[in-house]
């Protein structure tokens, strides 16, 4: 049992003290002269206020989806330059492989096609005159066929 004239003895707490916790409570037991308790207090209002603040950001729906919106905006950008980079080094790949093969090409065709190739490529009016006139030929042959007949 607690002797109430023993001064290391707590006091009972009154009516209205029995609920607090936390701060509070701390500032009705703890304070050891008015600088401690104004400091206290001044504590308890700054958590307060950082409450209320988080309270006011959980409320505000508008700004919340505001920034829900701009951080998908900043993802789909990232990945817009990721996949713009994929492409660019995919289309390098490509080329890379693409040159191989028309360098292996070039260098199985037989060297009379490939002179005959060049000489296109120097002189391209006569391969396009040549390359006209196999081409009527071909017209005129289906055109023959459909006409008598043959499909």
């Amino acid at each position: 049992m607690t002797d109430p004239t023993d001064p290391t003895t707590p006091a009972a707490p009154a009516d209205g003290d029995a609920a607090r916790t936390g701060p509070a409570a701390r500032t009705a037991g703890g304070a050891k002269g008015p600088d401690e308790l104004r400091r206290q207090i001044e504590q308890t209002r700054h958590e307060l206020g950082d409450t209320v603040e988080e309270l006011a950001g959980k409320a505000d729906v508008k700004g919340r989806a505001k920034a829900r919106a701009a951080d998908l905006r900043d993802r789909a950008g990232a990945m817009t330059v990721q996949l713009r980079s994929s492409a660019a080094q995919a289309g390098h790949t490509v080329q890379e492989r693409a040159g191989r093969a028309g360098h292996a090409v070039e260098h199985g065709v037989p060297g009379p096609v490939r002179d005959l190739v060049r000489a296109g490529r120097r002189h391209p009016a006569p391969v396009l005159l040549a390359g006209a006139a196999a081409g009527a030929v071909v017209a005129a042959g289906v055109l023959l066929r459909r006409h008598n007949g043959h499909r």
